[in-house]
């Protein structure tokens, strides 16, 4: 059956988890690949201001919701607050000196605050379809075990945890947006999101391919050279941006929910490990 809300059984538990990731310190932690490096590090610095926009786009609703979307909501902020707490502690780390990590959290915070100065509605729809291209790279992460072979092992841990966890979220923005627009028509809602799924992608992507060469001419490649080298990660080999198709284009399906497809399976393991983490902690 397709599902048209998160399922009952979804649980969405903030786990307060520090992570030890020194080794952004060194350089090439990504096993001394420049490039993969220079894309993770890309997107971890648009983390911790792009998290605190998805945590305010949904807690401007909040006060109209009850019941399961309350408490998922309530999960949702707790996991987004502390994954900007952990990358904005590795990208602390990262060597300032030699790369120009101030500029490209300057283009950041440029694309957050547009972002914000659209209204209420319009971050919410930016957070779904960025959610929902989170939660596609969070599954193909799941997937390929092979993308983090030879990491630091323990920023390779904190991208499994913001992979599952995002995997356990990754409908909670959605839900709201659909209380939201209740009194919207079918026809409008789906317009609103698949236009703005298509503006997001464009964008996003761009933006990752940019800071990343940014990041990249640091280690002595011309930007020309850098981006497309970065390119060639993001799109081909080994295709972060492309590797789950079918997930990414279940967005333009007409009746889409994230749900639709329930991957808890391919995540229940790291789920067990960060629990049990968490126990162990208390």
């Amino acid at each position: 059956m397709t599902a048209k809300s998160t399922p009952a059984d979804v649980q969405i538990p903030p786990r307060d988890i520090r992570f030890d990731v020194d080794a952004a310190r060194t350089g090439h932690w990504l096993g001394g690949d420049p490039v993969g490096t220079a894309v993770f590090n890309a997107l971890s610095i648009t983390f911790p201001d792009g998290e605190r926009l998805f945590i305010d786009a949904v807690r401007h609703y909040r006060g109209e919701l009850s019941g399961k979307l309350a408490e998922d909501v309530k999960g949702f902020i707790a996991q987004e607050a502390i994954h900007s707490r952990e990358h904005h502690h590795l990208n602390q780390l990262i060597d300032r000196d030699k790369y120009p990590v101030a500029e490209v959290e300057a283009g950041v915070r440029e694309r957050v605050a547009f972002a914000r100065s659209r209204g209420p509605m319009r971050m919410l729809i930016s957070t779904i379809a960025l959610e929902h291209f989170t939660a596609m790279m969070a599954d193909a992460h799941a997937r390929h075990l092979d993308l983090f072979e030879n990491a630091d092992p323990g920023i390779e841990r904190m991208w499994r945890w913001h992979a599952m966890e995002e995997t356990e979220h990754k409908a909670v923005a959605y839900d709201v947006f659909l209380h939201a627009t209740k009194h919207w028509s079918p026809l409008q809602r789906y317009m609103r999101r698949t236009i703005a799924m298509a503006l997001i992608t464009y964008f996003f992507t761009r933006n990752i391919i940019h800071y990343a060469a940014l990041l990249l001419t640091a280690d002595g490649y011309s930007y020309k050279d850098a981006a497309k080298a970065v390119r060639r990660y993001v799109w081909r080999a080994p295709g972060i941006f492309s590797r789950n198709k079918k997930t990414y284009f279940a967005w333009y399906r007409p009746g889409f929910h994230p749900w639709d497809e329930d991957n808890r399976a391919l995540v229940a393991g790291w789920r067990a490990e960060f629990d049990g983490a968490v126990a162990n902690a208390a």
